[in-house]
């Protein structure tokens, strides 16, 4: 910051002027004001009245701007009193600030409980009598008037002042439009009325009225509002889109209690203790007691919450110092609320801001989960959902009495027999009651008890399939004994030691297949072994890996013929609901098989066969893998319809039964095929939900950052830029190149870099382009690095950072070079040359560049001209040299175009008569050089073309050659008398201008 940085001395007047613009672009807090008082001290060694009244009004303003606002009443007393005695001293702007910040004032009175009531009200009485001889409206008082009013609950003063504000004459002392509407919508909220708010809010909302504070704190107000009428997607979008403008915003502590009550109000707790932890000075800064109050009051509302959820123990940030728990810090913030809006009260002589704060605090959730997309290191768990077993009621126990054990036995054995996910659950139960009853089971009770718990259990339950192969053995069942066997085999298979699997598989096979054959059991029971083996030689493959195993081609095959002879023996039993699932799986396996080969269209018939049999034996549970593996295979058939329609099954058929990670990958695969069909908004609906899975699964570093990178792509396509960077922001620190690919990591850097340029953030544009410009420039293929490179240098241009723009823009250009790539080239070029322009002594440099750009499309062009050069390419396509010759035509009328400008604009506002003419004519030159390129490539550039002429017209008027600019203007209405569209209407209306002008010009 120049001399600023280090507190250097001011040496005149626009130097002090220049200081304190540079101080008003940093940081709100602190730092920025305690420049503003040295500021003040030099500019008091000028001399120099104005100077201090300028000095003192930008103190005003950062005190205002900041969580020092307390501090603004000593450098307003001192302007008021120079007023007073020597008004002549104030210039008219400073004039019309003397009594801009009389407002300031009244709020800042307001928010200060040690400051009474009358003298508050006194105030009132000398800024209307101060604004009536200035000779101001009423209408900035009235609404002075409303918020003293509206603060203590004086409701009746309120609705009066608030009707006079409304009906006053808005002059150049009223609130922006912005500022307005937010206090306007603010009391139709305080009186119940959230639609009516949003409806005074929306010209706020969609742009139309800004300023320095809004749309920040309406995209605040307008939370709980948007919450209570239903409409929880716009309160997301104002969430992240609000939170981004008002997170590095020191002064704006009441709007960011706002959404810190957003999350706690919307099962977002997690990320409401990570946005608490952003700002710990809000526990302590003192200068605007009445913001204080808010930020306590929600903060009670966050610790209440998570001490209801059973966290009451958890660490969480609060004031500095020590260490707090949730239900310490609810304990102290409900306090110090309490206090605060104690003191407010006493001033007032009223209870009123009590019981708001204390309604506030009481409030309940709106909504019992809301996701939001970002990243939250700190997880609040939330269960999946999952509806009850249906179990048809045996009638033996009272409605309200616990089931006894012949009653849980019996909804076990129901549930088991219909292979419902919930039948593990259900024998855990049965083996609970039992040993709570002290009850002696039958053997094959306990055989299906450890059974279904070593299914429960996974690797984890080895074990226990050979206790329940004993006890099957025991209660006179070898084939079921068999099959639980053959269960722990395939479980041993996951966990990786297929050979050992086959081993232990091979007994189990060859004896039930002779006690089958025997009639010593059921085809159930032998299906259950053929189905283990099946899986074990599946999983073979699987851990072959992609290179396959020496005998890859045998181990198909054998998996192959253990599927196919599972199906011979159960395709005609598929009325036993056990045996059809096994028909489902097989044929799924099939699919599996089929894709492996490379017969994916084979492999989908296969799949959507197995869902077709899983759903028609009422076993909607275990069709959702086969589901998702339909949507992958019909999509990379580009059957786009079908994938987005097994994937939409699976999340309903999977939805009450996958854990969280199941719902993630689900909503993701969803959200992909959404993608792909350009449905980007339900793309992005699916996206969120996944990112929020994932979250809860505790893979918010893996899926969940992948799920984020697609939802960020998802909003920008959609123009949600905000959300879409807050997004993207939260997704890049758990991307990594190993888990997700360094190509991930460019693409999310890149879309962060077109939202930030959206959002005006041209310089963090830049910084995003050039961290993926660093990772691609290591990859073989440069036309990222390339583009990367020239995105940043528009970036570092907008950003007025004209030395970092241009050697960005030579790094594109030399990358492009290299590529061959002319037009990429050229646009660098052009850049630079109007970069040089604006630069000391530049305009040379700029002439080199602009011509080496033209020198440049010239030279391709004959290139492109060359048959033997067009020949000599390699896969070139009919009509490619054709294309290339028309994109450099076009490059080449825009760089003479621009050339044009820049010798135009070339010349200084003092430039002699004789120093016009003879820039004018090269100017005109290259104009017309221009126009013919564009005249070449016919109807396409017309648009270009004239403009170029109308450029050119221009000129020739100036050279005072009125024929010769009419002619043009003529061709130009000539061109567009087929079209009427935007750009034909303006240059009709230039062109009949130029016309009018030269008619002038002639009689002249």
């Amino acid at each position: 910051m120049s001399g600023i940085s280090e507190m250097g001395g001011i040496a005149d007047f626009d130097e002090l002027r220049g200081a304190m613009a540079e101080n008003y672009e940093q940081p709100e807090g602190p730092a920025r004001n305690a420049r503003a008082e040295h500021l003040l001290a030099q500019a008091e060694k000028l001399g120099i009245p104005l100077a201090v009244i300028e000095a003192l009004g930008h103190q005003l303003k950062v005190y205002n701007y900041s969580s020092e606002k307390d501090k603004m009443f000593v450098p307003f007393a001192r302007l008021l009193r120079m007023w007073d005695e020597r008004p002549e001293d104030f210039d008219e702007y400073e004039t019309h600030s003397l009594h801009w910040v009389f407002k300031w004032m009244s709020a800042g009175m307001l928010n200060q409980p040690h400051i009474p009531l009358a003298s508050i009200e006194k105030w009132l009485g000398e800024m209307e009598r101060r604004y009536r001889l200035a000779g101001h409206s009423e209408r900035a008082v009235r609404s002075a008037e409303f918020s003293v009013a509206a603060h203590i609950g004086d409701i009746g003063r309120a609705e009066r002042a608030y009707a006079a504000w409304l009906a006053a004459d808005r002059d150049s002392m009223a609130d922006c439009h912005a500022c307005e509407l937010h206090g306007q919508g603010w009391w139709q909220v305080r009186r119940g009325d959230d639609a009516e708010a949003l409806r005074l809010w929306a010209p706020v909302l969609e742009g139309e009225y800004t300023c320095a504070h809004e749309p920040h704190t309406v995209l605040a107000s307008s939370l709980l509002p948007l919450l209570r009428l239903g409409r929880p997607d716009e309160a997301r979008a104002h969430h992240l889109r609000g939170f981004r403008l008002v997170r590095a915003m020191e002064s704006m502590r009441s709007a960011y209690a706002d959404h810190l009550e957003f999350c706690a109000l919307t099962g977002n707790e997690a990320r409401g203790l990570e946005l608490l932890a952003q700002r710990p000075t809000y526990f302590t800064d003192g200068g605007d007691p009445r913001s204080k109050l808010n930020f306590m009051a929600v903060v009670a509302l966050l610790m209440d919450r998570l001490v209801e959820l059973g966290l009451g123990g958890q660490t969480v940030p609060g004031p500095p110092g020590r260490a707090w728990t949730a239900r310490e810090l609810a304990d102290h913030a409900r306090e110090e609320a309490r206090r605060l809006a104690a003191r407010f009260d006493e001033r007032n002589g009223t209870s009123y801001v009590g019981a708001r704060a204390e309604e506030r605090m009481a409030r309940r959730p709106l909504v019992d989960r809301l996701p939001l997309g970002v990243r939250s290191s700190a997880r609040v768990p939330v269960p999946a959902p999952r509806p009850p077993a249906p179990v048809e009621s045996t009638g033996s126990t009272a409605p309200d009495a616990a089931p006894d054990l012949p009653a849980l036995l019996s909804e076990a054995r129901q549930l088991s027999g219909v292979l419902h996910p919930d039948a593990v659950e259900a024998w855990a139960a049965v083996a609970r009651a039992a040993r709570a009853e002290g009850a002696d089971l039958a053997a094959y009770d306990r055989a299906e008890i450890a059974d279904h718990e070593a299914m429960g259990r996974g690797p984890e339950g080895l074990a226990l399939f050979a206790r329940a192969a004993e006890l099957y053995e025991e209660a006179g069942d070898p084939g079921e004994a068999l099959a639980a066997r053959a269960r722990g085999a395939s479980v041993r298979a996951f966990t990786g030691d297929t050979g050992a699997a086959l081993e232990l598989i091979s007994e189990p096979y060859e004896r039930i297949l002779a006690l089958f054959a025997g009639d010593g059991t059921g085809v159930r029971q032998t299906a259950s072994v053929l189905m283990a083996r099946a899986r074990i030689l599946m999983q073979r493959l699987d851990d072959a890996g992609e290179d396959g195993a020496a005998d890859g081609e045998g181990a198909v095959a054998a998996a192959e013929e253990a599927v196919r002879e599972l199906l011979a023996l159960a395709e005609p039993h598929t009325a036993d609901v056990r045996l059809a699932s096994r028909v489902a799986e097989a044929r799924g396996m099939l699919g599996e098989l089929a894709a492996r080969t490379g017969d994916v269209a084979a492999a989908a018939e296969l799949i959507a066969e197995s869902v077709r049999t899983y759903l028609a034996a009422g076993l909607p549970w275990f069709a959702v893998e086969q589901e998702a593996r339909l949507t992958r295979a019909a999509r990379h058939l580009g059957d786009l319809e079908t994938a987005e329609r097994a994937a939409r099954d699976a999340l309903e058929h999977g939805g009450p039964f996958l854990e969280p990670a199941g719902h993630a990958q689900l909503h993701l695969q969803l959200a992909e095929v959404l993608g792909v069909t350009g449905r980007f908004g339900p793309a992005a609906e699916h996206a969120l939900e996944a990112a929020h899975w994932a979250d809860e699964a505790g893979e918010g570093a893996a899926l969940g950052a992948w799920a984020r990178h697609q939802l960020g792509g998802f909003l920008l396509r959609q123009g949600r830029w905000a959300e879409a960077a807050e997004v993207l922001e939260s997704a890049l620190p758990d991307l990594t190149a190993v888990t997700h690919g360094d190509g991930t990591i460019v693409q999310t850097q890149w879309w962060l870099g077109e939202c930030l340029t959206e959002l005006g953030e041209h310089r963090e544009a830049a910084e995003r382009w050039l961290r993926a410009a660093d990772i691609a420039r290591h990859w073989p293929e440069q036309r990222d690095h390339a583009m990367l490179a020239h995105l940043a240098a528009e970036a570092l241009g907008n950003a007025e950072l004209p030395a970092e723009a241009d050697r960005a823009y030579t790094r594109a250009g030399d990358l492009w070079r290299d590529l061959g790539n002319v037009p990429g080239l050229v646009r660098t070029l052009r850049a630079r040359a109007w970069l040089a322009a604006q630069g000391e002594g530049g305009l040379d440099r700029a002439r080199e560049l602009m011509a080496e750009a033209v020198r440049e499309c010239e030279a391709a062009l004959r290139a492109v001209d060359e048959p033997e050069t067009v020949a000599s390419e390699e896969g070139a396509e009919p009509g490619e040299a054709e294309s290339m010759r028309q994109q450099l035509l076009a490059e080449l009328g825009q760089s003479h175009r621009q050339f044009g400008d820049l010798v135009a604009r070339s010349l200084p506002d003092d430039a002699a008569p004789a120093e016009v003419r003879p820039v004018f004519e090269e100017a005109l030159a290259h104009m017309a050089r221009a126009i013919d390129a564009y005249g070449s490539l016919g109807e396409v550039a017309r648009d270009p073309r004239t403009g170029a002429e109308l450029a050119a017209g221009r000129l020739e008027a100036d050279l005072r050659r009125p024929a010769e600019a009419s002619a043009r203007a003529r061709a130009v209405l000539s061109a567009y008398g087929d079209r009427d569209d935007a750009v034909a209407q303006a240059r009709r209306a230039e062109a009949e201008r130029l016309l009018k002008l030269m008619e002038g010009q002639a009689e002249a």
